[in-house]
């Protein structure tokens, strides 16, 4: 259908101002769409599996794979979720009944510390127990003014985060059944080359993947064997310590090391320097070699992006989109390089075939003289 030069600028904005209007309303269940798509992504091999088994029953196959998916992620993360509400709860209790003595484990560190030591802290006004105190004491209240305002906005989402898992599974549901079709109308729906959209296609479903299982995967090992040890070492709370290692394990390089380095700091300072050099030693040679090792391997390999890369656009997205950006990061950037390769691609294709045309004299300009000497020839002739 040819359209006037009016007419195709007029729906051009028809269609731009009605993306940005859907897009603006969809906007407020970004987060729960996003991870719909991402673990329709993950599970879209076990609903493949169960949909040869089962071909005729499509609604069944999704429904399947969606309980199974509540299975895997939900039932486990309910048990450790009731284990880290009864060890927090012992240790608030111990500290509000001041069994717990922070300032007595810090008095035990200044005491050990060495003598050079000292003047570095007196430069950062820390030479003193007091002065110690007071800083730890305006970073805890500045940490429970933040904690009590992301709690008390917890508690007033908790309606929007059931709505939200809700949407994120109704929408799981009918990606996992439409999926195929659905992808297959956007990219038929997208102005590019058909090899530009399989590539960008691949890539992108490749970076959910390996991001997802790779950084979770590497959380669980980290959690667990940062808990295990703590548990061996008899440090109270040990399942409390392993969650949190396993969240901050979702920094790479330094996430767990944020929380057994202090510990091993701890028990140097107080004595227990074999339960310290253990625990130094376990954590460089064991948790450290899981985030050294295993995220390029399930990560980086997948990704086909450089550790540095990996590392930066997941801090960067996580600071910008929250815990969901150590997902959304390495995404963002793996369709950045994508595309970039490709427009690479296309420059040099255009050169190589500017420069063979130069060389063959395949222009206009070269096919010119070669078409007009017969007829000039035919012209002349009697």
């Amino acid at each position: 259908m040819n359209l006037l030069p009016l007419h195709k600028r007029t729906f051009m904005l028809l269609l731009i101002a009605a993306t940005i209007g859907f897009a603006a309303v969809l906007w407020e269940f970004i987060g729960a769409i996003f991870w719909g798509v991402a673990l329709a992504i993950l599970f879209s091999p076990l609903h493949r599996r169960l949909l040869a088994r089962m071909p005729r029953r499509a609604n069944l196959a999704a429904l399947s794979t969606l309980l199974l998916c509540l299975v895997i992620a939900i039932l486990p993360l309910a048990l450790i979720g009731v284990s880290l509400v009864r060890e927090a709860s012992a240790i608030y209790e111990r500290v509000d009944s001041g069994n717990l003595d922070a300032g007595a484990y810090l008095q035990q560190i200044m005491d050990a510390l060495p003598a050079w030591i000292t003047p570095w802290l007196e430069r950062l006004h820390l030479g003193s127990m007091a002065e110690l105190q007071d800083k730890l004491t305006s970073v805890a209240m500045q940490a429970s003014k933040l904690a009590a305002t992301k709690a008390l906005g917890f508690g007033q989402n908790t309606f929007g985060f059931l709505v939200g898992f809700c949407v994120m599974l109704y929408l799981l549901f009918f990606l996992l059944r439409d999926g195929r079709s659905l992808a297959q109308r956007i990219r038929l729906a997208i102005p590019l080359q058909a090899d530009h959209k399989a590539e960008l296609a691949s890539k992108f479903t490749t970076v959910i993947r390996a991001t997802v299982k790779g950084n979770l995967a590497v959380a669980a090992a980290q959690g667990a064997l940062g808990g295990l040890i703590f548990w061996i070492l008899g440090i109270q709370g040990p399942v409390l310590w392993g969650v949190v290692m396993a969240f901050l394990s979702l920094l790479p390089a330094v996430g767990a090391g944020l929380i057994w380095a202090p510990v091993a700091i701890y028990f140097l300072a107080s004595g227990a320097v074999v339960k310290g050099v253990a625990l130094i030693a376990y954590g460089v040679l064991v948790i450290g070699l899981v985030d050294n090792v295993l995220r390029p391997v399930l990560v980086g390999k997948d990704t086909k992006m450089p550790d540095y890369i990996v590392l930066i656009s997941t801090l960067g997205g996580m600071a910008l989109f929250g815990l969901t950006g150590f997902v959304i990061g390495p995404v963002i950037a793996a369709l950045f390089m994508a595309i970039w390769d490709m427009f690479t691609r296309m420059q040099l294709q255009d050169e190589e075939r500017r420069r063979q045309q130069a060389q063959t004299g395949a222009g206009p300009a070269g096919r010119q003289p070669a078409d007009e000497a017969p007829h000039d020839r035919q012209a002349g002739s009697p």
